[in-house]
């Protein structure tokens, strides 16, 4: 007589091995957010009463790129760490001086605040909605990586030839890719396909990062009269 058996086959310990594996990059992921997000809000802040001119478009994406290399670099080791908060924390001085900016527009305090409980709703409820309906959104990898990529020339063209209606366009832009790229991110933690919870912080960091940011200029040139 054939009888189940009572103890977990291979199959079932892989499955639970699995799941085990995914609740701890979550969890890991969620906690060092959290730490790396306060550690870049102390770093703006200092930057904010320390008056610290911004470093300017060059040493900011040269930091910025440089720093996400290191922590691509030693993602598995504990120096992974280390990378993670000096790239959120260069993320935070270079923040700093945009705050102060809009800070002394008209209406700048409710315009900051705006854009961070903006960005806090969007974030919560699409990490929220990925994390319960367990949907796969890695069909959106390859759109997201090419909108990005054109998004970001598109930018620095704005910058280069002072192009305003250009540059709110990349800033609604990355508003919506940033939006897909939390979906895509918690959505590829969940099914396994990013094991490495300092790499998935950086990502859900860096869309965060540039969420905010955009929210504040279309929000700051809505509001600047």
């Amino acid at each position: 007589m054939n009888r189940t058996s009572p103890f977990p086959t291979d199959v079932g310990r892989g499955q639970q091995s699995s799941v085990l594996a995914t609740n701890k990059v979550i969890r890991n992921t969620y906690m060092l957010l959290s730490v790396t997000l306060l550690f870049s809000a102390l770093t703006a802040g200092v930057s904010m009463a320390l008056a610290l001119p911004h470093p300017g478009m060059i040493i900011t994406l040269v930091g910025y790129f440089g720093l996400l290399f290191l922590t691509t670099k030693l993602r598995n080791s504990a120096g992974g760490i280390v990378a993670v908060f000096a790239l959120t924390g260069f993320m935070g001085y270079t923040l700093g001086p945009i705050i102060s900016h809009y800070l002394n527009m008209p209406n700048g305090t409710q315009t900051v605040m705006t854009a961070m409980a903006a960005t806090g709703a969007i974030f919560l409820g699409l990490s929220g909605y990925a994390l319960t309906t367990r949907k796969d959104f890695s069909f959106m990898g390859g759109f997201l990586m090419v909108g990005i990529l054109v998004a970001f020339l598109a930018g620095l063209g704005a910058i280069f030839f002072s192009i305003p209606a250009l540059s709110l366009t990349v800033s609604a832009a990355f508003v919506l890719l940033m939006s897909g790229l939390i979906l895509y991110e918690t959505s590829n933690i969940i099914h396994g396909g990013e094991t490495n919870y300092i790499m998935a912080t950086v990502t859900l960091f860096v869309s965060i990062f540039n969420l905010f940011t955009s929210l504040l200029h279309l929000l700051g040139f809505m509001n600047d009269d």
